[in-house]
């Protein structure tokens, strides 16, 4: 069955008479009768579930005019009115939008804060009687975690999650369609989408991907095209019937929820409406369950039908005192450099183990999980045996974590297993009982079953699943190998679930353990190991990984990369040539990985070799941020990457200053930022802000909902030599004409440069603006090429 939403409600609430800058959702307490007429025109034109004209009504968007206090009034009006124009005709979706701020470590917003506020709004519009749940317009698939589990605990109604994707097929944090179907179907989404940003030619391939990624329904809102300046009037170019003719396409791709986003009109779902009755189109959705685990912006699947993947197991501070005391004091250098060169040695998933004796490993593995999942783009394992640390990694890890480990030992299964249900987490079993450990493989894969079992009932699935196969020592048992590459075989076939195992147990007690753990692996490998938890840096394990990798069959690349790898070397061992990198390119390298606590005593160290700070500017911090722009321009970095190098550019200057406090690093030029009137979307100009001021220029930032007259005012008086105007909504983008245009009559001798969600480089042509950025990382860039021009 095809459900059909209801199309744009901002442009249809300011035609029926709603001011430039007055609150939307004030109007289903003021304009009931007005709200509700929209309402029924979408209903007349045959959508089955419209949404509410809540979108902003959540504490902080409220808090722009005032009316904070308000959440739960606002809400249950807008149900109300909604309610009252869908009579029998239609369900009704409770519309809940984003905060306008990043969750950290990206902002200054925390989880349990973005929980609260998310809980407050969806607790009122399901106390006021709606149908669904739908969280949209999402851009950070943490906030989207945030508000999907503060809804799971206020209602049992379904919960649509509509995520926005650029051009580029990812959210602005990076986050491709892949990776949000399996995350958020894990984490308990009962619909899964697409809304806003793009039409539904860009959305297309999106949902084909979410349908092959997941087995819950997909929805999709798609813009009506892209909007356009036509005699000064902002325009969506594409009409009722271009976009119904898309409807079939979305169809057969998967879609089953469908619907209009900015641009749309009652006329325009009547079309949609037509075309799912007039021709009736078969889904030719595809979906095949996998275990799979995710970062924010990356998928790793696991299975025979897959390549093997390797989990580095360096970030563990057991029998190493060094590591240890750093964290204990809170110092993740060298976590953070574990982290990067295990990835860099070829670890596909990182374990992470905080067990320092004497510390709050609650708080120590919260920060260790923030810290590496902004820094890093492959999957985490938790590893404690703390609940409360547990609960604390998951809650801030953006994606979908491996829980490192559960036994049959009821205390750890009633323990852990809620939380996997709750965060979406998949779960390793060791086959460890309050019997003990099992010697035989029989009795590994009964007890292996026994969990699996316990787990369904708690609500997992089984592609929720890993199995461990339980190394132990040969010095004192002969059998032991053996007995575990029984167990991998037993697993392959009569579970079939993804196996994951430590191999340095095989070894311990016996002379060259790299060759018995190299020998092992290839033989773990062979008996049906899916990621073995190893250490990536023993270039002999390194040397077997890849042949035998390549000889396994799983996969055609890892013959590919077998020959790249050893093609142009020579059969006898290579000496190692290798020199340090002087200390620029060591603080490039810094700002490269955003090692914001390690670049500071590179750059005292720097100038302590009498380089000046414009050589260390030039040669280190700028060439690291070209190469960071590179990245993220290529997609191989995304936003949360890009912030953090940033960031450590902002510790280097800074750093520079307390060690010579008589520098003045040069501006690059002021700049004046502003979000145009009547908008109070301010999270992409806060990070162009952030990138801009990190970069070298200086910014003048005046907020959102600014006048004309004010951006005009704020030029003259800072003598701007550029002004940065953003626009996220439909309604307001008339505002940049005019802003525009009210420089240009005073005679501002700047450049001007525009951007936003709704706006599009040929809007920025005709409104006249000098240049138009996609994203922070082109903002910066073009500043620099406006101004040095």
């Amino acid at each position: 069955m095809i459900h059909i939403f209801d199309g744009a409600m901002g442009t249809m609430l300011h035609h029926a008479g709603l001011e430039p800058g007055h609150c939307p959702e004030l109007w289903n307490l003021e304009e009931p009768d007005k709200v509700t007429a929209i309402h029924r025109q979408y209903v007349e034109a045959g959508a089955t579930i419209i949404e509410t004209n809540t979108f902003g009504a959540n504490r902080i968007k409220l808090s722009h005019y005032r009316l904070q206090d308000k959440v739960a009034d606002l809400n249950a009006a807008g149900v109300a009115v909604a309610r009252q124009a869908a009579g029998a005709h239609a369900k009704v979706a409770g519309s809940v939008g984003p905060t306008g701020k990043f969750v950290a470590p990206l902002g200054d917003l925390s989880f349990d804060t973005a929980y609260e506020i998310f809980s407050e709004q969806i607790q009122a519009l399901d106390k006021a009687g709606v149908d669904y749940i739908i969280i949209e317009t999402i851009i950070d698939i943490q906030e989207m975690r945030a508000a999907l589990l503060a809804a799971k605990a206020v209602t049992n109604k379904p919960i649509i999650c509509q995520l926005s994707f650029d051009a580029d097929g990812r959210t602005v944090t990076g986050t491709d369609p892949q990776t949000a179907g399996i995350t958020l179907e894990a984490l308990g989404a009962s619909i899964i989408g697409a809304n806003c940003s793009l039409g539904p030619a860009q959305l297309l391939p999106v949902v084909e991907t979410l349908a092959q990624s997941c087995s819950i329904p997909i929805s999709v809102q798609p813009n009506a095209g892209m909007p356009e300046l036509i005699n000064g009037e902002t325009v969506f170019p594409m009409s009722a019937e271009e976009m119904s003719a898309w409807i079939p396409k979305l169809i057969n791709a998967g879609a089953t929820y469908i619907g209009g986003c900015c641009g749309t009109t009652p006329a325009h779902i009547k079309a949609i409406r037509q075309t799912v009755d007039t021709k009736p189109t078969v889904s030719a959705r595809t979906y095949r369950p996998v275990t799979a685990l995710t970062s924010r912006t990356r998928t790793v699947c696991l299975g025979a039908q897959f390549a093997p993947v390797i989990i580095g197991e360096r970030i563990n501070p057991t029998g190493r005192k060094a590591l240890a005391a750093a964290i204990k004091e809170g110092d993740f250098v060298a976590v953070k450099k574990e982290a990067l060169t295990q990835i860099k040695a070829g670890a596909g998933i990182l374990d992470v183990n905080m067990g320092v004796p004497g510390i709050d490993q609650a708080a120590i593995m919260k920060q260790a999980i923030e810290e590496l999942a902004i820094l890093v783009d492959v999957p985490l394992v938790i590893d404690t045996t703390d609940p409360i640390a547990l609960e604390a990694g998951l809650k801030a890890y953006p994606g979908r974590a491996l829980i490192n480990s559960i036994t049959a030992e009821t205390e750890r299964l009633e323990a852990f297993l809620p939380l996997a249900k709750k965060y979406g987490a998949a779960v390793l079993c060791l086959p460890l009982s309050d019997s003990g450990v099992p010697t035989t493989a029989i009795e590994r894969v009964k007890i292996a079953k026994e969990i699996v079992t316990i787990a369904t009932k708690h609500g997992l699935n089984h592609h929720d699943l890993l199995v461990d196969a339980l190394v132990m020592t040969v010095a004192t048992d002969n059998q032991a190998a053996a007995e575990t590459l029984l167990t991998l075989k037993l697993y392959r076939e009569q579970l079939d679930c993804p196996a994951v195992m430590g191999l340095s147990n095989v070894s311990f007690g016996l002379p060259r353990r790299d060759l018995m753990n190299a020998a092992f692996c290839a033989m773990a490998l062979d008996a049906g190991l899916d990621a073995p938890i190893l250490n990536p840096f023993d270039p002999l394990m390194q040397d077997i990984w890849s042949a035998a990798v390549a000889l396994g069959g799983r996969s055609q690349q890892a013959v590919i990369d077998y020959s790249k790898k050893y093609v142009a070397l020579p059969a006898q061992q290579v000496e190692n040539t290798t020199t340090a990198p002087d200390i620029l390119a060591q603080i490039r390298q810094a700002v490269v990985n955003g090692e914001t606590t390690g670049v500071a005593p590179l750059v005292r160290q720097a100038l302590a070799e009498n380089f000046t700070p414009l050589t260390i500017t030039d040669q280190a911090l700028t060439a690291a941020m070209n190469e960071v722009g590179q990245a993220f321009g290529q997609g191989r970095c995304f936003l949360p990457q890009v912030l953090l190098s940033a960031e450590t550019m902002r510790t280097a200057f800074t750093t520079i200053k307390e060690v010579l406090p008589s520098h003045t690093a040069e501006s690059l030029g002021t700049v004046i930022l502003a979000t145009v009137k009547g908008d109070i979307h301010d999270l992409g100009k806060n990070i162009v802000a952030a990138l801009l001021e990190n970069n070298g220029f200086t910014v003048v930032d005046l907020g959102k909902d600014v006048t004309a007259e004010t951006i005009v005012a704020a030029a003259q008086e800072y003598q701007a030599q550029l002004v940065g105007l953003c626009a996220l909504m439909t309604t307001t983008l008339p505002q940049v004409d005019i802003a525009i245009d009210a420089l240009k009559k005073v005679g501002f001798s700047g450049k001007t440069i525009v951007g936003g969600a709704v706006l599009t480089e040929s809007y920025a042509h005709q409104a006249g603006a000098d240049a138009y950025a996609a994203n922070g990382v082109d903002a910066v860039t073009i500043a620099k090429q406006l101004l040095n021009s």
